[in-house]
């Protein structure tokens, strides 16, 4: 990806929370935003960067990237969050490129936690369509194949959920690229166990002022779609749909129309229940597979997390 500095705009992103998924990154943007010396994004997850990732809801466009920041005023750090970001081989050296005094946030969990956490994300928002996470899981080789696709997929190579989970050579790479010292890895354990502490590490990692606290609330609890049709139709209308309303709609009020109903389906068509267990078999499975994983991950972060391969 090329970025021309002559169309650059005078506010550019400093901060990138840049994954993983499921293990906390939606609670610390929120909690960040509040913060008074920092600026982030309206929105969550504009993935300009990761040019290697496909997906339609995915921000490519320069110019509507950068608007997202010129609302921004001051402050000692402007940031964004996108958690694909961390699995791109090309995000790193993209962001690098973009800006290159950039401090970078990686938060993870246990990997086995975070596939299956993010099967019921995929669930809930039309990526996925297997009925149980031992079949998703055993549909990755076929996947990578193009083969057993959801016709509803907006982000294929996210399920591909070992690959996405294999966090050493993710996290090595943004080392390689910015330094250690400017990249801060958070485990969701802790962040979990102790926010305020963790929260207080990264605002003194972002130099900003770590006396100030947020409402520590929960954040983005499990969630499951009521009527997947009204669902369907915002994640994949049909052609007819779409040719329809940009012959009849203006581009504004399509847009409108389009964000009318993702917040009819965000606050009418979920419904927050508890994830249920994963079967035992299957985390034993996997926690076998992972072990050599989470061995290097442990390696490479000086700390032991080999209790997420036990029982």
């Amino acid at each position: 990806m090329t970025i021309d500095n002559k169309r650059r705009g005078p506010i550019l992103p400093d901060l990138f929370i840049v994954g993983a998924p499921k293990c906390g990154t939606t609670a610390m943007y929120i909690y960040l935003k509040e913060h008074p010396e920092i600026f982030m994004s309206e929105e969550k997850e504009l993935h300009y960067f990761g040019s290697d990732l496909k997906s339609h809801w995915f921000q490519r466009d320069l110019n509507k990237y950068l608007s997202h920041f010129s609302a921004c005023n001051g402050g000692k750090r402007v940031g964004e969050a996108s958690v694909w970001y961390l699995y791109s081989k090309k995000a790193a050296l993209e962001i690098k490129d973009f800006s290159p005094s950039s401090r970078i946030i990686i938060m993870l969990r246990n990997p086995i936690d975070m596939m299956y956490s993010n099967y019921y994300q995929f669930l809930y928002n039309g990526n996925e369509n297997l009925p149980s996470f031992n079949e998703a899981i055993e549909a990755e080789e076929d996947r990578k194949r193009g083969m057993s696709i959801p016709e509803t997929v907006h982000f294929v190579e996210g399920l591909f959920y070992c690959d996405t989970a294999r966090f050493s050579r993710q996290v090595q790479r943004y080392f390689d690229v910015f330094g250690r010292d400017r990249v801060h890895v958070i485990i969701y354990d802790d962040f979990k166990s102790d926010t305020a502490k963790v929260f207080r590490e990264t605002l003194e990692f972002l130099e900003v002022d770590p006396a100030f606290q947020p409402n520590f609330k929960i954040i983005n609890p499990n969630k499951l779609v009521r009527l997947k049709t009204l669902r369907n139709l915002i994640v994949k209308p049909p052609g007819w749909y779409t040719a329809a309303g940009r012959l009849l709609l203006p581009d504004s009020l399509r847009e409108y129309m389009v964000h009318l109903l993702k917040s009819i389906n965000k606050n009418f068509n979920t419904s927050f229940e508890v994830r249920p267990p994963m079967d035992m078999e299957l985390r034993r499975r996997l926690q076998k597979k992972f072990e050599p994983e989470v061995e290097q991950l442990s390696s490479l972060l000086c700390r032991d997390l080999t209790h997420w391969c036990k029982e």
